[in-house]
């Protein structure tokens, strides 16, 4: 007789301090836009979401704003101006964001400025 034992694995989530803070704090907030990038954050890094500039460029209109829940990466440039938010950024794709006259932010820096999302558009 052979027995077969299936063992669930606990979702723990991020194991990052400051993420784990991030995540409460935007699930705290009563506007369905940041629960929706809280939920985003709280996936596994494995499938988070990673965009490339030139991915930016070609979907992104001109003075737009973007929240990317991720990592914006340099590949490609960056033909106009916006404001990328981001999880982080590439050293590189700071210098090429910065050198296109856009603008960069934290997502705690645009909660600060922004608690609806309105005009905020979740990208990647």
């Amino acid at each position: 007789m052979s027995f077969h034992f299936v063992f669930m694995v606990k979702r723990t989530g991020p194991t990052n301090i400051y993420l784990r803070k991030l995540i409460d704090l935007l699930n705290s907030q009563k506007s369905a836009f940041w629960k929706a990038v809280a939920l985003n954050l709280s996936r596994p890094s494995r499938i988070r979401r990673a965009v490339n500039l030139s991915r930016i460029s070609r979907l992104t209109k001109p003075r737009e704003t973007i929240l990317v829940p991720g990592k914006v990466l340099a590949t490609g440039e960056l033909k106009h101006p916006l404001t990328i938010i981001a999880l982080s950024f590439s050293s590189s794709a700071v210098d090429k964001v910065n050198n296109a006259k856009a603008s960069i932010m934290s997502i705690n820096e645009l909660l600060e400025k922004n608690k609806t999302g309105k005009g905020v558009r979740i990208f990647g």
